[in-house]
């Protein structure tokens, strides 16, 4: 697979259809989303886990579905605004499969906030093998192949290997989906000098990846959310794993928590602190 195809793809369907959009969407909020969504829709709408969608979504989930289908025929496809049956039923086979999250941060893009992305990584036996994560309102594509590496744009990534602790890093930490106890905790007893919660799971992933920051929390990720942002930070060097000390990457629909730094020092004090495995 040639990924220099795949980033123009989620390139040209991101400036195409998310930027003419932006600033554009309604605010008439109108609810769960019925059976049969209709491919656009001027507002935006509220779907049963209380996430939002967009017309935008739709749109870019649409065309990239098409050129992924007309570049490699033979590979599924999952997109987030698909019904959760086809989704697990995807996940199910052994085929090699495309996950696509068509925006992430919609919240962000529907309130004018320029911090969303597309995310798509490409799974081949329980495994990412390719990710491409593009910001147009910066035009950044962050991308990694497994073994090959990890860009931002043509630049290569590499995290710092070392880093002179915990009370010196700028963390992204998601507190809204933590549990009390540890959000209380972080709140009042932070082993960090700053921290930071930006919208969007994906480009979180990729920012600790270029070293704009150095630790990461999150309670509860969906699969499309951290597909192709894991393999960036690894490939770039970075470590990661859950609350519980598992893989955060499964090819499952399960909402996973994600725990993250940029070297392996960072990463077990991180994790001590945290008490993963523990918690």
């Amino acid at each position: 697979m040639d990924i220099n195809q795949i980033r123009h793809i989620v390139i040209e369907a991101a400036r195409e259809e998310l930027l003419p959009r932006f600033t554009h969407v309604s605010h008439e909020f109108t609810g769960t989303l019925p059976p049969g969504v209709p491919e656009y829709r001027p507002s935006v709408h509220i779907k049963a886990d209380g996430s939002f969608l967009t017309e935008a979504d739709l749109a870019v989930q649409n065309r990239i579905a098409r050129a992924l289908k007309q570049l490699a025929p033979q590979i599924a496809f999952l997109g987030e605004e698909m019904p959760a049956s086809e989704q697990q039923a995807l996940l199910e086979g052994d085929a090699p499969l495309w996950c696509l999250d068509p925006l992430d941060g919609t919240s962000n893009f529907a309130n004018g906030i320029p911090f969303f992305s597309v995310s798509l990584a490409l799974l081949e036996k329980g495994r990412v093998v390719l990710g491409v994560v593009y910001d147009p309102s910066r035009d950044e594509c962050f991308s990694a192949e497994l073994g090959k590496g990890a860009w931002l744009n043509e630049t290569p990534l590499h995290t710092r290997e070392s880093h002179p602790g915990l009370a010196r890093c700028t963390a992204t930490i998601d507190f809204k989906r933590l549990a009390p106890a540890l959000a209380t905790r972080l709140a009042c007893e932070a082993p960090y000098s700053s921290q930071r919660s930006f919208g969007s799971v994906a480009l979180d992933w990729c920012w600790i990846a270029a070293g704009r920051g150095q630790l990461y929390l999150h309670g509860k990720q969906n699969l499309w959310d951290y597909a192709a942002g894991t393999l960036i930070l690894a490939e770039a060097g970075g470590h990661a794993c859950t609350l519980q000390g598992e893989a955060v990457m499964v090819p499952r629909l399960e909402k996973r928590s994600a725990v993250a730094a940029t070297s392996q020092d960072l990463f077990t004090a991180w994790c001590e602190w945290l008490r993963v495995g523990f918690e």
